[in-house]
């Protein structure tokens, strides 16, 4: 296969690389590069931080030296290139921003490509801008940007941040402690959480595939500041069947064996911290987020496969920990991972929006969020959520997330496969399905060789048909239901063994007269397609605590209660909603042994079959809780 080093392409998994699949033509492409070298100039510059180490700057600014500019800033661990005298494509995250007028400045993080200093994922918290000997990545920019302000020429004192993952966790981590020229910041599907909610992990449950060809090339240490183009040190691997290479690579120590070996310290990190302790906690941006004084718009997709948790938990711990002066705004839309930034954002896997939502959002939040924070251009009239309902298609402003003007109801489980919004009456009703390691349930249908980011709104009628996945549906709907804001997935399982994972999903069942659509290349049968509005893994052991594991008692009735992401979706008239619930999800999550054993340092002798029994009765009530919109 290709080397890794081609993660420039699989960090696009985190990156807005992957945003710009299907982006503009060529044509335009080589418009846009044109403009940027007619109407910018660029410089490169090493500042120097408190403690002496020196960070890597491209700086690209207006020609037009008449009025003067804000400044917008990106800081990313994946490269300000080109290095020298080559000129980037497009300047900002989308041609509005560049055509409007603003200095753009691209930093290399600590440790990464050009900058001085080492590099730590996801660097914990300080929370302090005085020391001269303690640095985080707040400090790192603050340091920048009371450099920038203070020597960049035609400057008007007014700095915007924004960044699409691994640089969203950067513009988060602007916030602490903000320097005072620091007006508007956006977050953008945020790497946040990654033990709770995005990329490495979910609930517990290890994210191996996106971990593995992430880490190949990311984790690799650099020995000095370097181009990538000097950059030799990928890990080389072949996969073609996704599903395939994770399943024959075996228990998780293995991939150490085989492929990473020393190289990878990153890894060897998770391993050797399989539980929530002060390794992660302290990797937890959310709460430094007080006293934030930047007005804030955060980000997401609600088909992020990456980090569709962490524009969520970005805003609600904001929203929490500040008062009711700060600006705090949240857009989530129909989109993949940085799908805002790229493309028009009509069409996403097998769905029609019915709208340009990208060019929308472009257009209409994020360069008036920007002109006017930076610029004092225009109004400020952006509601405090713009969120894009699927299933109506359509944009809603709201004054709070989640709405006001919601209730909480009830799905409950029933027996022979039901799903109602009434408790069920029987007594000692169950399903049940044997979990097997060495046949687990696939995340999406068909062969991939890499993670797909269509599974998150897939057919999932490829899972239904399966012995190990339980399937409870509504009667066809008499009216349309909306849901907007919170799922909370509420289990009682009995296992055979001693521990287990559960993937919940929430599913939009359409009729089975629904028409295909009339352009339709890849011959897809709409009429009873099962679209996955939400889905969420939990690994059992954490049903109490993610710092301290628990065996389940085998035979025992157990609750195991989780929050899935909010979702923004309309269950039409006409429909059904259906709920899937299997206990395994591969290989996007790792295989759990099903025997309550270190994961990390498990043994391929230690996966066992196990039955799990799915309780629906009126001492045992499964069930889905969710927020409809009145």
């Amino acid at each position: 296969m290709k080397k890794l080093l081609l993660a420039f392409c699989l960090a696009a998994c985190f990156t807005a690389v992957d945003a710009q699949r299907g982006g503009a033509p060529s044509s335009q492409a080589a418009d846009d590069a044109a403009y940027i070298k007619a109407n910018y100039t660029k410089t490169e510059q090493y500042i120097a931080m408190r403690d002496g180490k020196r960070l890597f700057c491209t700086i690209y600014s207006p020609k037009d030296q008449s009025k003067k500019y804000p400044i917008m800033m990106t800081r990313t661990p994946y490269n300000v290139g080109p290095y020298g005298e080559g000129y980037k494509g497009a300047l900002g995250q989308n041609m509005l921003l560049a055509k409007e007028g603003f200095i753009f400045v691209y930093e290399d993080v600590r440790g990464r490509w050009m900058s001085e200093g080492d590099f730590v994922n996801v660097r914990p918290q300080i929370n302090g801008t005085t020391n001269t000997s303690k640095i985080d990545e707040s400090t790192d920019t603050y340091d920048t940007i009371d450099w920038l302000v203070k020597n960049l020429p035609n400057n008007n004192g007014r700095v915007g941040i924004e960044g699409i993952s691994y640089p969203g966790f950067y513009s988060t981590a602007s916030l602490p402690n903000a320097h005072p020229a620091l007006k508007a910041v956006s977050p953008q599907a945020p790497v946040t959480e990654w033990f709770i909610g995005d990329d490495f992990h979910h609930n517990g449950a290890f994210f191996q595939m996106d971990a593995f060809a992430f880490l190949t090339s990311f984790g690799v240490p650099r020995p000095k500041p370097l181009t990538p183009e000097q950059f030799k040190n990928g890990i080389k691997f072949t996969q073609h069947d996704n599903y395939k290479f994770y399943l024959d690579l075996g228990a998780l120590p293995n991939y150490k064996k085989k492929f990473l070996g020393d190289s990878v310290k990153f890894w060897d990190d998770m391993m050797n911290h399989p539980n929530y302790d002060a390794f992660w906690s302290t990797r937890n941006i959310t709460s430094h987020l007080t006293n934030v004084k930047p007005a804030v718009m955060t980000v997401g997709g609600f088909f992020d496969a990456e980090d569709a948790f962490g524009a969520q938990a970005v805003y609600k711990a904001i929203e929490k920990q500040n008062s009711q002066n700060t600006k705090n705004m949240l857009v989530l839309g129909p989109w993949f991972h940085g799908g805002w930034e790229r493309g028009d954002g009509d069409l996403f896997g097998d769905q029609d929006f019915g709208s340009k939502t990208s060019v929308w959002f472009r257009e209409n939040v994020e360069l008036p969020f920007f002109n006017y924070y930076l610029k004092d251009k225009g109004a400020m009239d952006l509601p405090e959520a713009t969120i894009f309902v699927t299933g109506e298609n359509q944009w809603h402003k709201f004054d709070t997330w989640p709405p006001k003007n919601t209730v909480e109801k009830t799905l409950y489980f029933q027996p022979n496969g039901k799903l109602s919004f009434t408790a069920p009456k029987v007594t000692n009703s169950f399903d049940e399905y044997v979990s097997d390691p060495a046949a687990p349930v696939p995340y999406q249908d068909g062969i991939q060789e890499r993670r797909t980011r269509e599974y998150m709104l897939d057919d999932q009628r490829f899972a239904s048909r399966r012995p190990d996945v339980k399937t409870y549906q509504t009667d066809v709907l008499a009216e349309d239901i909306t849901m907007t804001g919170p799922v909370m997935a509420n289990i009682y399982s009995a296992i055979s063994s001693t521990d287990a994972d559960y993937v919940v999903k929430l599913i939009d069942v359409f009729p089975d007269d629904y028409p295909n659509p009339t352009t339709n290349p890849k011959g897809v049968t709409m009429a009873g397609y099962q679209m996955l509005v939400r889905g969420e893994i939990f690994r059992g052991r954490y049903r109490n605590s993610f710092s301290k594991p628990e065996a389940f008692v085998p035979g025992k009735v157990t609750q195991v209660k989780y929050a899935l992401p909010d979702v923004g979706h309309q269950f039409k008239k006409g429909h059904r909603i259906m709920i899937q619930v299997q206990s395994s999800w591969f290989p996007l999550a790792d295989r759990n042994p099903q025997k309550f054993v270190d994961i990390y340092k498990a043994k391929d002798s230690d996966f066992v079959k196990e039955t799990i029994k799915i309780y629906h009765d009126t001492m045992a009530p499964s069930s889905l809780k969710v927020t409809v919109l009145q």
